[in-house]
């Protein structure tokens, strides 16, 4: 358990600058094989999360049937177009993110919603298990105001399942999506280039019924 002190957002002001230039794009989904900017193809929308470290966090949508692709990148800060390096440091009021854009006909919104929040622990405030930072704070974030309904619906449903089984309101920020910045090529599906590498993800084992707000 974490006794530390809760790490602070940074302020505007205090934001680094960053820089104009976007980060590079690798020529396709490691894993899906589709390319990871847009356009997307018609009628497939996008959602914006945070779970945590951003390797596992992705693994989990791209594993679900319907999801076109993913990519990490960095959102809900300051700073644009920020190193990893300069997210790790507190000072780009960043979060580690995931891009998902899936066909809402075979991945219907509200199981991407019940993946998000029974895949990691979002009460954890400014950390997810030993991951302690800003950086690695829970975010939910909708793509246009068809989705609005939705995210707010499944929020105060799993609240109600999270506190029922002892563990105090999510602390996941919530609303629309802010500027998604893609993050290093070398972040990229991590988990299929380093099929062991570190995954700091970890549920409360709580379920989302999804037919209380889908």
């Amino acid at each position: 358990m974490w006794f530390g002190r809760e790490p602070a957002m940074v302020t505007p002001d205090e934001a680094l600058p960053g820089r104009a230039e976007r980060m590079p794009l690798p020529d396709a989904h490691l894993a899906l094989g589709n390319p990871l900017g847009p356009p997307w193809p018609d009628g497939h929308e996008t959602l914006m999360v945070a779970m945590g470290c951003f390797w596992g966090a992705e693994r989990v949508f791209w594993n679900l049937p319907g999801v076109w692709t993913t990519a990490v990148g960095y959102a809900g800060g300051y700073t644009p177009n920020p190193t990893y390096e300069e997210v790790c440091s507190g000072r780009t009021g960043h979060a580690e993110a995931v891009l998902v854009v899936f066909d809402p006909t075979v991945l219907p919104l509200a199981d991407a919603l019940a993946a998000f929040w029974e895949s990691h622990d979002p009460t954890q405030g400014m950390r997810q298990g030993n991951d302690v930072g800003t950086q690695y704070r829970s975010g939910l974030w909708w793509a246009n105001d068809a989705q609005q309904p939705m995210v707010e619906r499944s929020v105060a449903v799993y609240t109600e399942q999270l506190v029922a089984a002892g563990y105090r309101e999510p602390t996941t920020e919530v609303g629309p999506a802010p500027e998604f910045y893609w993050a290093e090529p070398y972040h990229q599906q991590y988990l299929v280039s380093h099929p062991n590498g570190y995954c700091g993800l970890g549920d409360t084992g709580v379920s989302c019924p999804t037919g209380l707000f889908g």
